[in-house]
C-alpha cells in the first residue's frame, strides 16, 4: 500500500497530539480516551479490555492463524512521595529514567481534585553561587526535589494546595516539530509507536482493504512499569509484533530515519523465522530499515509470552535517539513503520 506524505503528516499531528496529552502508567484514561476518539472518526470498531487497554480486530480475508500489534500509551513520569518541611516535594519514579534526564524539568502535580500545579525538579542545592555540591554530587531521589511554583514555605501550605502523597507529576514534553523534519520531544517511547498503529488503521478504514489474516491491534496502558500486554491480547493470536522504538545510540545499527527490526533484547532474542520475513518486506518493500540488539530494553511482547500468550514475538518501531531522555525521532521513520505494518498485515503467501 502506497504512503503518501499526507498520512506521514497525519502521523506526525497525532504524535504531537499524544505527547500533549498525559498518560502516566496508571493514569492513562485520557490518552486512551483520546485514541478511541480517532478510531471512532475513522469508523474502526473497538473495544476497551478488563485492564482499560483498547483492542481492535479486523477480520481476515483468508482463513488461518491470528496475528497481533502492540504499542503502548502510558509514559514515563513521578509521583509525589513526601511534602517536604520547606515546601518542595520529594517524589518517586513512575517507569525506569535516570535522574539527570529529568532535572531542571517543569512539571505539572495534578492533585486528587483535578487541581494542576507548576513546578520544576531540582537538585535540592541547585545554585552554583551558593553550594559546590551542584557540581559533582550523584542525583538521587533523596537529594531531588520538585519546586513548586506557589507561595509555600512549609507542608501546612502545599497541604492546602490539596497536593497530598499519591499525587501524580507529569513532565512536559517539549514537543517540537522542526521543518528539517525531526519530532523532538519527550514520551515518543511509545507514542511514536502509538500514532504509527493508528496512521496505519487510517489508512486501512480509508483503503477499504483487510488484512489477509485476522488481526488484533492492542493499546496497552502500563508497559514502563513491566505488565502492559500481560492482558488483552486474545489467547488465538500466534504470532505478535510489538511496535515500540528503536534505540538510536553509540554502538547501535539504528538511526532515526528507519524502522529498527529487533533481533534480541534483554529478554533474548526474538523469533528469526518472524525477524527473517520482516526483513523480506521492507526488502521487497523498499522500506529503510536497520536490525540491531537492545541489551537493556524490553517491550510488551516479552510481558506478553511471560503472561501465557502461546505466540512467536517480534518488536519493530522508529529510530529514536536518546530513549527516556529529550528524544528525537524524524518522519521518515515514522513512515518506514508504517509502510512495515501494513506489508505486514497485507501478509504474504
Amino acid at each position: 500500500m502506497r504512503i503518501d506524505e499526507k498520512l506521514t503528516d497525519y502521523v506526525v499531528e497525532q504524535v504531537v497530539r499524544l505527547v500533549k496529552t498525559p498518560s502516566l502508567a496508571g493514569h492513562t484514561d485520557a490518552a486512551v480516551g483520546y485514541v478511541e476518539k480517532e478510531l471512532t472518526a475513522m469508523g474502526v470498531e473497538h473495544r476497551r479490555t478488563g485492564r482499560g487497554a483498547l483492542l481492535v480486530t479486523l477480520a481476515g480475508r483468508d482463513p488461518g492463524p491470528q496475528r497481533a500489534l502492540t504499542a503502548h500509551v502510558d509514559t514515563l513520569g513521578a509521583m509525589v512521595k513526601e511534602l517536604g518541611k520547606d515546601g518542595s516535594l520529594l517524589f518517586t519514579s513512575v517507569g525506569g529514567y535516570a535522574l539527570g534526564t529529568v532535572e531542571g524539568e517543569y512539571v505539572t502535580v495534578e492533585t486528587t481534585s483535578g487541581k494542576l500545579v507548576r513546578g520544576t525538579i531540582l537538585f535540592d542545592e541547585p545554585s552554583a553561587h551558593v553550594s559546590k555540591k551542584v557540581h559533582d554530587t550523584k542525583r538521587e531521589f533523596e537529594n531531588m526535589r520538585i519546586r513548586l511554583d506557589a507561595e509555600v514555605r512549609d507542608q501546612k501550605a502545599v497541604s492546602k494546595l490539596g497536593i497530598a502523597v499519591g499525587d501524580y507529576v507529569h513532565f512536559d514534553p517539549r514537543c517540537e516539530v522542526t521543518d528539517t523534519g525531526f519530532i523532538k520531544t519527550r514520551h515518543l517511547d511509545d507514542k511514536a509507536g502509538v500514532a504509527c498503529l493508528l496512521g496505519s488503521l487510517k489508512a486501512l478504514a480509508d483503503s477499504g482493504q483487510r488484512p489477509r489474516l485476522t488481526t488484533h491491534f492492542l493499546f496497552s496502558t502500563s508497559e514502563e512499569v513491566g505488565f502492559g500486554a500481560s492482558s488483552g491480547i486474545p489467547p488465538e493470536v500466534t504470532e505478535l509484533v510489538a511496535v515500540d522504538m528503536g534505540a538510536v545510540g553509540k554502538g547501535q545499527e539504528s538511526d532515526e530515519y528507519s524502522v529498527c527490526i529487533c533481533a534480541k533484547d534483554s529478554t533474548g532474542p526474538f523469533d528469526y523465522a518472524l525477524r527473517q520475513r520482516l526483513v523480506k518486506l521492507c526488502r521487497t518493500q523498499k522500506v529503510p530499515y536497520k536490525v540491531d540488539v537492545y541489551p537493556f530494553y524490553g517491550s510488551d511482547a516479552a510481558v506478553a509470552v511471560r503472561a501465557g500468550l502461546d505466540a512467536v514475538t517480534g518488536l519493530i518501531g522508529p529510530g529514536i535517539n536518546a530513549s527516556h531522555n529529550l528524544e528525537r525521532t524524524h518522519r521518515k521513520a515514522l513512515a518506514a513503520t508504517v509502510r512495515l505494518v501494513l506489508a505486514y498485515v497485507a501478509g504474504e503467501k
